[in-house]
C-alpha cells in the first residue's frame, strides 16, 4: 500500500500540476484500483495520506488561490460491463427506489475549470486544483473565443457556477504543432496538455492566440428552480450560448453498454479527444440524495475505455532516428489483432524502455493499444522465453548517415551525433536554424525549408546561403515571385553578421539553448577555442552540466558537423569574437548569477544585460557554479534550489542597491 501511495502520488503531480503525464490513464487506473482493493481488504490499515481519498494535485504558487464553494470531486471509475452493474445496483439498493433515467456524457480530455457569473456577467474561472482550492485563470480563460462572457437573461441570478472543461480541438492542436514546428519551437505531446500549458501563462495574450474552447457539463450553484434534471441543465446551457458535451438518456443497464460500445467505435471521428463516457443519474434530487464519497459522487461515474491486450511474439528490432536524432527502437510482432486493428510494429519507445522490460528478439509480448491508438508492448511472458532469444543491441553507429551513436551514462535515450549531416535530423535542424532567435532569417519559414528540402535544393544548413544561385528557379515556384525571392535573398544575406552565442545556439547542439551558448561565447571568446576545447574546461563552464558538456564534445567530434561549419563559415556567416579578458577587472567578474520570479523595477532581459555589464555570467538554473540568485516576486523552484544549495540570495532592493553602488 505504501509502495503504491508513493507512485500514485508521482503520477498525480506529474498529471495535474506538472501537466507532464508519464504512464496512460489505463497505466494509473490499474496502479488505482490495486490501492482500492487492498483498502477494501484490509480496512484497518488505510493511510491517512491515501490518494484515493484526494483530488489532483496542489495549485501552483505563481497564481492565486482560490477555494471552492462546493468542492469540485474527481469521478470514480468503471472498467466494463460488470463494474457498471455494479455501479448501478450500488445506486439503486442506497436510494431503495428503482433509477427511472440515466444521462451519458462524452468524458472530455481537458482540463476542469469552475466559471463564476456574477448578475450574467463572467467574472472568475478557477481550476479544480486539489478539490478544495484551485488556481485563478481568469485571466486566460475570459480570452476563449467560444465563451459567453454575458449571458442573457440571467440578470437575477446573484451568483452563477458553471463547470465544464477547457479543451483544445483536434484540427487547433494540429495546427498550433505546425506553426511551432515552422517558428523552430517546442511542440505539445497532446491536445490536453496543450490546452493545460496555455492556460497556465502569465501572459493572456498566449492563451488568446491558443485554439482553446469551453464545454459545460454541470450548474452546480444559481440553476432554475425549474430544471430538474441534468439533461435540462445541459439543454440551458446550450441555450445560454455554452458548448457541451453530446448527451443521451438511457434507462437500463443495456441501453448504457449500447451507447458506449457506439462511442468506441464512432470517438475517432469527433473533432476533439475523449477518454471516455460519463453515466449521471439524470433526476437532480436523487443525485443530492445519494451524495457523495470522500472524493467522488455516488450518482455518477467515469465508464473508461478498455485496453485491449494480445500476446504475440517480437521477431526483430529496427531503429529508426527521429528528426531530433534520438534512436526509437521498432519492434517487428507477428501481426496480430488488438482491438480491431492488425498490429506488426510496435514502438520500444528507447533503451532504457528495452532495459526495463527486459526485453528479447524472440519473446511472447504482451501489446495493447495505449488509448486504444498506440500500439505499445506492457510486459514480456518470461515463462515463454525461447532458449534461442536473443540480446536487442544498440548501434553504435547512425542506421541514416552512419555518424556515431552515444548514449550518457544514466540517460535513457541515445543519440546520433550528426546533427548537421544526418537526412533524418536535417528539417528539424534547418527549421531551428532560421528561427528568430537563432540565424533571425525572416521570411524563410518551416514550409518554404521543408519544400527546399523535398526539390534538394537544400541538404544542410550550409546550402541556405547558396539558395541565391537558385533564385531564377525560385521565383518560377506558385506563392513565390521576384519580390518575395529578393526579400528572402536578402534576409540570408543579413543573417550573415550575426553573434557568436547566435551561431552556436543556431547549430542546435543537444541541451545548448541561449543561456549555454552565451556561456560559451563568454568562456571561449570564439568557436574554434570551442572546438577544440577538451571535455573537462566544457564541464567547468556556468550553466553546463556533464551531460550537455559531453554533448558539445560529441557534436565537434562529428566530421559531418565540422564540414557543415566549415561550410557555414566559407559562405561568408561570420561575428566578432569576444575578448575574454575584457571582464577581469569589472567588479563582478567571475561571478555566476540566476535571475527567477517577477521583477518590478525592470525585465529580467535589462537587469541581465546589466549583470553582463558589471561583468557576470547569467545562468537559467542553479547548480553548485551559480554565485547569487537575484529573486524576484513569485520566486519558485530555483528559490528553493538555491536555499538547498546554500547559494546567496539577492532580493530585487538589494540588487537596485548593489547596481547602484557599483555604477550599474
Amino acid at each position: 500500500m505504501r509502495a503504491l501511495i508513493t507512485l500514485l502520488k508521482r503520477h498525480n503531480h506529474a498529471y495535474y500540476v506538472l501537466d507532464k503525464p508519464s504512464i496512460s490513464d489505463g497505466e494509473y487506473d490499474g496502479l488505482r484500483q490495486q490501492l482500492l482493493a487492498l483498502e477494501n481488504q484490509y480496512p484497518q490499515l488505510v493511510q491517512a495520506d491515501s490518494p484515493i481519498n484526494t483530488v489532483g494535485g496542489e495549485p501552483l504558487p505563481f497564481f492565486t488561490q482560490v477555494a471552492h464553494d462546493v468542492p469540485m470531486l474527481s469521478l470514480g471509475n468503471v472498467f466494463n460491463s460488470e463494474d457498471l452493474a455494479g455501479f448501478l445496483r450500488r445506486a439503486n439498493e442506497r436510494l431503495g427506489v428503482p433509477i427511472g433515467e440515466y444521462e451519458m456524457e462524452l468524458k472530455l480530455d481537458g482540463l476542469a475549470v469552475s466559471l463564476k457569473y456574477q448578475h450574467g456577467k463572467f467574472v472568475q474561472a478557477v481550476t479544480r486544483g486539489d478539490g478544495q482550492v484551485g488556481e485563478d485563470i481568469t485571466h486566460n480563460v475570459k480570452t476563449i473565443r467560444n465563451l459567453p462572457l454575458t449571458l442573457a437573461g440571467c440578470e437575477q441570478i446573484a451568483w452563477l457556477e458553471i463547470r465544464g472543461e477547457v479543451l483544445m480541438p483536434k484540427a487547433g492542436f494540429d495546427k498550433l504543432n505546425r506553426q511551432s514546428i515552422e517558428r523552430g519551437e517546442k511542440t505539445f505531446a497532446n491536445p490536453r496538455n496543450a490546452a493545460a500549458g496555455s492556460l497556465r501563462q502569465l501572459n493572456p495574450a498566449i492563451a488568446a492566440a491558443r485554439p482553446l474552447a469551453f464545454f459545460g457539463y454541470s450548474v452546480n450553484q444559481g440553476l432554475p428552480e425549474h430544471i430538474a434534471t441534468q439533461s435540462s441543465a445541459m439543454a440551458w446551457l446550450g441555450d445560454l450560448g455554452f458548448e457541451t458535451s453530446p448527451f443521451a438518456i438511457a434507462h437500463t443497464h443495456d441501453e448504457i453498454q449500447a451507447y458506449y460500445e457506439n462511442v468506441i467505435k464512432t470517438r475517432s471521428g469527433l473533432p476533439f479527444e475523449i477518454d471516455g463516457m460519463v453515466v449521471k443519474v439524470n433526476d437532480l434530487a436523487l443525485q443530492n440524495r445519494l451524495g457523495f464519497l470522500s472524493r467522488e459522487p455516488r450518482w455518477a461515474t467515469a465508464y473508461k475505455f478498455p485496453a485491449e491486450t494480445v500476446p504475440t511474439r517480437l521477431i526483430d528490432v529496427e531503429w529508426q532516428v527521429g528528426r531530433t536524432g534520438t534512436l526509437t527502437p521498432v519492434g517487428k510482432l507477428e501481426p496480430v489483432n488488438v482491438g480491431g486493428v492488425t498490429v506488426s510494429n510496435v514502438t520500444l519507445h528507447n533503451f532504457g524502455e528495452i532495459n526495463r522490460l527486459d526485453v528479447m528478439i524472440g519473446d511472447m509480448v504482451n501489446v495493447h493499444r495505449a488509448g486504444d491508438v498506440i500500439p505499445k508492448v506492457s510486459g514480456v511472458i518470461g515463462d515463454l522465453r525461447p532458449s534461442d532469444a536473443r540480446p536487442i543491441v544498440l548501434p553504435t553507429a547512425c542506421p541514416v548517415c552512419d555518424s556515431p551513436v552515444v548514449l550518457p551514462e544514466g540517460e535513457a535515450l541515445a543519440r546520433c551525433t550528426g546533427g548537421l549531416y544526418c537526412s533524418a535530423q536535417q528539417q528539424e535542424a534547418l527549421i531551428h536554424f532560421v528561427a528568430r532567435r537563432a540565424m533571425d532569417i525572416d521570411g524563410l519559414g518551416g514550409q518554404w525549408l521543408i519544400k527546399f528540402f523535398e526539390m534538394k535544393l537544400i541538404k544542410s544548413v550550409a546550402d541556405i546561403y547558396q539558395l541565391h544561385t537558385h533564385a531564377e528557379h525560385l521565383m518560377t515556384l506558385e506563392g513565390l515571385g521576384e519580390k518575395s525571392v529578393s526579400k528572402m535573398l536578402a534576409a540570408i544575406e543579413k543573417s550573415k553578421q550575426t553573434t557568436l552565442p547566435r551561431f552556436i545556439f543556431a547549430l542546435g547542439i543537444r541541451g545548448v539553448g541561449e543561456s549555454t551558448a552565451l556561456s560559451l561565447a563568454q568562456e571561449f571568446g570564439d568557436l574554434q577555442p570551442i572546438m577544440d576545447a577538451k571535455l573537462e574546461h566544457l564541464q567547468a563552464v556556468a550553466d553546463i552540466g556533464e551531460v550537455t558538456a559531453q554533448s558539445i564534445y560529441d557534436f565537434f567530434r562529428a566530421t559531418h558537423n565540422i564540414e557543415v561549419v566549415q561550410a557555414l563559415l566559407a559562405a561568408g556567416v561570420t561575428w566578432q569574437p569576444l575578448a575574454a579578458a575584457d571582464t577581469a577587472d569589472l567588479p563582478l567578474a567571475g561571478e555566476t548569477w540566476v535571475i527567477t520570479g517577477t521583477l518590478g523595477a525592470m525585465g529580467r532581459d535589462e537587469a541581465k544585460d546589466k549583470l553582463l555589464a558589471l561583468g557576470a555570467k547569467v545562468s537559467g538554473s542553479v547548480s553548485a557554479k551559480t554565485t547569487r540568485l537575484l529573486a524576484g516576486e513569485k520566486a519558485g523552484s530555483k528559490l528553493d534550489k538555491a536555499t538547498t544549495l546554500g547559494v546567496s540570495v539577492v532580493s530585487e532592493d538589494e540588487f537596485l542597491a548593489l547596481l547602484e553602488r557599483l555604477g550599474g
